[in-house]
């Protein structure tokens, strides 16, 4: 595997639209800021979704590739001074 692949990674070749590829230790994100924290990828990219069709950008990473199953550290950041807007539109969701 690549340097750039390794560095940002899709778990699934499903979605052509690019939503929900995990960044896995790419340190373009790291003053994003975290908005929640998932145990798995396939619940994470379910709380990506509400935001991309909300037009708020987001992104999912994680600092160590997911395990083959999914599971792992996922985060779902937003860029810096978007939290709010986002937490406000997820916690509708809860």
């Amino acid at each position: 595997m690549g340097f750039l692949s390794r560095r940002f990674r899709s778990l699934s070749s499903d979605r052509p639209d690019g939503i929900g590829a995990v960044a896995i230790g790419d340190p373009r994100f790291d003053d994003w800021e975290v908005v929640r924290e998932f145990g798995d990828v396939a619940t994470a990219r379910a709380w990506l979704q509400p935001l991309a069709d909300a037009g708020i950008e987001a992104v999912l990473t994680a600092d160590h590739e997911p395990d083959r199953f999914g599971g792992g550290d996922i985060y779902l950041q937003v860029p810096p001074g978007m939290w709010s807007e986002a937490e406000e539109l997820l916690s509708g969701l809860d």
